[in-house]
């Protein structure tokens, strides 16, 4: 019963992944399309004025980011996505016919998991440094009299559609920080049960070396009657 419970409640932390991972690869996704494959994270760059004689001003990119970086991000958010609905299939069926895994299905497990957590825990930290000093550039550091999500109701004349950055990093961030919390449940789940296999086949294996003592020693008892006997 208790085995079941542990089976359950990954399912659940699976679907968690599964959802969260969508989340974060919906707005991840729209962005990419908005900038035109431009990648915002990391990107740096200055408000100028467009000439001598008047005072307006435009937000001039140095340098974009690495397209790396959302690639990463969305490639680990769509595995994130991915392996979770797999999982969760496979323990829904497991739960369902009332089989286990065994004890290298289940360290398997535990390594995918961990792995997953590591990644996704990567993929939040460098979208969340990176959009930050996007927005430290587009509001230099605060100065500018508009915060990050104000400037994007405002046309900073790049040629792409900046109207939703933030609202799409604020929910990509959100999903990523979510699914790596549901990939840390799943990897600490993984490893109980892992240990619970262990402590099964250790039990197993001590019983049949009892029940070889045990005919050992009957074995032994019979030879000493037939001795005594003769």
């Amino acid at each position: 019963m208790a085995l079941d419970h542990l089976i359950f409640a990954q399912c659940i932390l699976y679907f968690l992944a599964f959802v969260f991972g969508f989340i974060a690869v919906v707005p991840l996704s729209e962005n990419t399309e908005d900038f035109s494959g431009k990648c915002l994270l990391f990107t740096r760059g200055m408000w100028q004025n467009e000439n001598i004689t008047v005072s307006k001003q435009r937000f001039i990119v140095e340098e974009w980011g690495p397209e790396s970086c959302c690639s990463f991000t969305t490639f680990i958010g769509i595995a994130s996505l991915i392996l979770s609905a797999l999982q969760a299939w496979r323990l829904l069926f497991f739960l369902c016919k009332g089989h286990d895994d065994s004890f290298f299905n289940a360290f398997l497990n535990l390594m995918i998991s961990s792995l997953m957590m590591f990644t996704v825990f990567l993929s939040s930290t460098i979208v969340s440094v990176g959009f930050n000093l996007w927005c430290d550039a587009i509001t230099e550091s605060g100065t500018m009299p508009s915060s990050c999500e104000d400037l994007q109701d405002t046309d900073l004349e790049l040629g792409l559609d900046n109207s939703a950055f933030y609202d799409q990093f604020a929910i990509a961030q959100f999903g990523l920080w979510a699914a790596w919390l549901s990939w840390l449940g799943i990897s600490v789940l993984a490893f109980l049960k892992v240990y619970h296999n262990y402590r099964q086949e250790d039990m197993l294996d001590s019983l049949i070396h009892e029940k070889e003592l045990l005919l050992g020693r009957s074995s032994h008892r019979d030879s000493d009657l037939s001795t005594g006997m003769i």
